[in-house]
């Protein structure tokens, strides 16, 4: 049959019609919005916690990030970080160059205070606004996160040597970015890392090898030249490294574990000897590059006492625990964002997919537990903001010491499964890498093992209580706040109470325990002062205990339509 004799169907124009289908019934992506406007819950959090009067910066920073800075956060991942061991000449030069992205991104946090709003603005809510940065940030690239926080929490740890913070600490909280690799002198401003972990020992650094070798009278603020190797260092193009090294102390030459403040050029403009191994290729936190390294004889000074590191040191991870809290209640903002607003604009089985009972039940949940982690992590922002502007009571003080510890462990412990229901909601769509979701997946896990695992939390709270008792009044006294306004929180805060009496077993059952601790937290939190209709729904299906870890599994009654329409994305 030749094409003259072919049989055609009449409607068929080969002229008109080529084209196999229209496209409809998909949802406009979510992006160019302002990430702070946007919000109701943070903004109504920031606001409770006294931070908004730094609205106005928060929602230039938020149009920006949901903006411009919302693509340089994809270019900044596509493109990842590359390592230099030399030039071509073959000198060492120990470079690492990332995409412009990712420095648009640094530039723009920098200087919006991301970093330093706290120290340099020492006024309550300070740390609020600064949490809402971070919170905002860390949708559009967590990655860059990394290097921020640790300068950020690098101030408190240096303040233990004046003389050396003096010298650093004013370039740190300076809003001037600078990508150059130079020494730390020729710079206005600067950024600090932080490698503590050792391949044998992780989180167990007192089984560190490091060593530390004075090069004069040794002690506090004096020069050292340390050797050994670091298995985590991030962001290796900072200006200067907190690190942990063992020193010989006394007439027993006993190894004393003391903290150190080890820059990458030398005073005298020489490259330090501090030589990146490589960097590692990770699942997820791909725009920053985490390295391994060694040192051999590099030069470093002594921050606090001989033999005190971990104290000194803890100061700084104390900071960066808090940042893992907020930045896993990113991961799941955003990925509840995502979630909302595709099934918003999107129809299955005869009407929107927002509209049918079951997908409601699991989006009010996915609401609800990204509500409630922003909750606990400003409400810790604030007891940082009454501690640091000597506002806080003895149990606030004793309550932080144990609650930055319960609120990493629960909510970098939620982030994964969280971020997974999102994407399974959005189906299909979800799993492809233009969309953020994937991205967001392989980033959920990383915050529970960045500064300690899981059980490392865990036993830190137990320490905490062991060490000084009155630990547990502190945290028995918060989540009793609201007692008399539900009977199922009273009676959970009860076998609380007994869970800490049976002393026998704690270990074992540690996580348990915190869970239980992080679950009266957020209880507490919402009830006394978040929306009466996510307080409800939470204590319902978390404390009530009619329904378990899988979300979608909501109790009959709940407002799951209200929830939604308060977390769904306000756009313009």
């Amino acid at each position: 049959m030749n094409a003259d004799t072919r049989p055609r169907h009449a409607e068929f124009d080969r002229r008109t019609r080529a084209e196999t289908h229209e496209v409809f019934n998909q949802p406009s992506a979510l992006e160019n919005f302002n990430l702070y406007e946007s919000d109701l819950a943070l903004q109504h959090w920031t606001r409770h916690f006294h931070g908004d009067w730094h609205a106005p910066s928060l929602s230039q920073y938020g149009a920006l990030l949901g903006g411009e800075l919302w693509s340089a956060g994809f270019a900044a991942n596509k493109f990842k970080p590359e390592f230099s061991s030399h030039d071509r000449f073959g000198q060492r030069i120990d470079q690492v160059d990332f995409h412009p992205a990712y420095h648009q991104l640094m530039e723009a946090a920098i200087q919006a205070g991301h970093h330093n709003l706290p120290w340099a603005h020492a006024k309550i809510g300070a740390h609020v606004a600064r949490a809402s940065m971070e919170y905002m940030h860390s949708q559009a690239d967590p990655g860059t996160g990394c290097p921020l926080t640790m300068t950020f929490a690098a101030v408190p740890a240096l303040q233990h040597q004046p003389d050396i913070a003096q010298q650093w600490i004013p370039k740190i909280l300076s809003n001037e970015y600078d990508r150059r690799n130079i020494p730390f002198y020729e710079k206005n401003g600067l950024t600090i890392g932080m490698a503590m972990t050792e391949k044998q020992g992780g989180s167990d650094v007192r089984a560190n090898t490091t060593q530390a070798y004075a090069i004069g009278q040794g002690g506090a603020g004096q020069e050292y030249e340390l050797v050994g190797h670091k298995w985590f260092c991030s962001a290796p193009m900072c200006d200067a490294f907190l690190v942990l090294a063992y020193t010989m102390r006394g007439n027993d030459r006993h190894p004393q574990l003391s903290c150190f403040l080890l820059p990458r050029w030398r005073p005298d403009g020489s490259k330090n000897e501090m030589y990146i191994q490589r960097i590692k290729d990770k699942m997820g936190n791909v725009s920053n590059a985490s390295s391994e390294v060694e040192y051999r004889g590099a030069l470093a000074w002594m921050i606090g006492e001989e033999g005190r590191g971990v104290p000194t040191i803890i100061e700084m991870v104390a900071m960066t625990r808090f940042d893992c809290m907020v930045g896993s209640a990113a991961i799941m903002r955003q990925a509840a964002a995502q979630a909302l607003h595709h099934t918003g604009g999107r129809k299955a089985f005869g009407q929107p997919l927002h509209d049918q009972p079951l997908m409601q039940n699991v989006l009010a949940d996915l609401a609800i537990e990204s509500e409630a982690a922003l909750a606990i992590s400003m409400h810790t922002a604030n007891q940082l903001d009454r501690i640091q502007n000597g506002q806080a009571s003895e149990h606030e003080v004793l309550f932080n010491r144990v609650a930055t510890a319960v609120g990493k462990y629960w909510i970098c412990k939620r982030a994964p499964q969280h971020t997974y229901e999102s994407m399974e909601c959005i189906g299909g769509v979800g799993v492809v890498e233009d969309n953020i979701l994937p991205r967001l997946y392989r980033e959920a896990p990383i915050n529970a093992i960045w500064e300690g695992s899981g059980n490392v939390q865990c036993l830190d709270v137990l320490r905490a209580m062991h060490k000084e008792p009155k630990v547990i009044e502190a945290f028995i006294h918060e989540i009793s706040r609201n007692q008399g306004s539900s009977k199922a929180l009273d009676r959970y805060v009860q076998v609380i109470k007994q869970d800490f009496s049976d002393t026998g077993s704690l270990e074992f059952r540690a996580r348990q325990v915190v869970e239980k601790m992080a679950l009266a937290w957020q209880a507490n939190v919402l009830l006394q002062s978040g929306d009466d209709v996510v307080a409800d729904a939470f204590l319902a299906s978390r404390i009530a205990g009619q329904s378990g870890h899988y979300y979608g599994t909501l109790p009959s009654g709940v407002g799951t339509k209200a929830i939604i329409k308060r977390a769904k994305p306000q756009l313009a």
